[in-house]
């Protein structure tokens, strides 16, 4: 489970779209950036091979919520 989820606007315009986001995971802090169509460019290490599925929907949750059902 993701925990301690946090997110802020890629661009000063905050009408273009983009996120940095950032959580932990198993105890292991993760960062990334979230675009538009949904794509996850990781700039921290990823999560392992057989959590990543999971995980990236978890994500994909979050960001519907937070962002785009407000």
């Amino acid at each position: 489970m993701i925990t301690h989820f946090q997110f802020k606007t890629l661009f000063e315009n905050k009408e273009m779209p983009g996120w940095h986001f950032s959580f932990y995971y198993k105890k292991q802090k993760f960062t990334g950036i979230y675009h538009q169509n949904g794509d996850i460019q990781w700039t921290s290490e990823q999560p392992l091979d057989t959590d990543l599925d999971q995980v990236k929907e978890q994500v994909h949750e979050l960001m519907l919520f937070h962002v785009y059902d407000k």
